[in-house]
């Protein structure tokens, strides 16, 4: 277990418990993780390994569906990557997890959507695995119509917002859902426009990107 303060700031209590499993495989675990260690939102991280009989024996403990990731809150249970940063842009409504602007939050609430429910040709064929390496993949068709369409919404924010993140200078709860998606690219080795690249190397130049990434090493080793 660990506890994570804000980047840089002393580290306070919290009530906030975030189960996840194993950082190198764990895409749905990486969105909240990684949203509440860029906003500075202090929590206490409760790792699991999945597909074990500890997982089994534990889980339970912390998750009614028996998954994670799931955010426990005192008495509050809230499982689901997007139930939890919904949950977490309310509690901390300061912070400003959603664009401020009404037509942003709404078109940044549908790319959040988009890749919570879709891109299933990307997940089955490109599955994340963080420290690994394989540029010679050759992508299948089904995965590089997501490829494509992930690009298009990419540009299409970079250029309406002005970047460096998709809805213009604050990470949002849009780029915490698409940061699992930016570590497939560069396992995978996939070829991106400019834009998308430039996108690639913000997101993965972020110290909650390489915080996690440390994390990740550290199951392989």
């Amino acid at each position: 277990m660990q506890n994570h303060p804000a980047l840089g700031d002393l580290l306070v209590m919290s009530d906030l418990k975030l189960v996840i499993g194993n950082k190198n495989i764990s895409s749905w675990s990486f969105r909240p993780w990684i949203l509440l260690t860029q906003f500075g939102i202090p929590f206490e991280e409760i790792s699991l390994k999945l597909f074990t009989p500890e997982y089994a024996a534990i889980i339970d403990k912390y998750s009614p569906s028996k998954k994670v990731p799931v955010l426990n809150d005192g008495d509050l249970r809230v499982w689901d990557s997007l139930s939890i940063a919904e949950y977490l842009a309310e509690k901390y409504a300061e912070k400003g997890l959603w664009p401020k602007d009404q037509i942003a939050r709404a078109k940044a609430r549908s790319i959040t959507a988009e890749m919570h429910s879709g891109f299933t040709g990307l997940r089955s064929n490109l599955s994340m695995n963080f420290h690994g390496k394989k540029p010679d993949f050759s992508v299948p068709e089904d995965a590089k119509k997501d490829i494509d369409r992930i690009q298009t919404l990419w540009e299409e924010c970079l250029s309406s917002y002005g970047g460096p993140f998709l809805f213009g200078q604050n990470f949002s709860i849009a780029d915490a859902f698409y940061a699992p998606v930016v570590s497939r690219f560069i396992t995978y080795g996939v070829k991106l426009g400019p834009k998308s690249s430039e996108y690639v190397q913000t997101i993965s130049n972020l110290p909650s990107y390489k915080s996690w990434g440390e994390g990740a090493k550290l199951e392989i080793n």
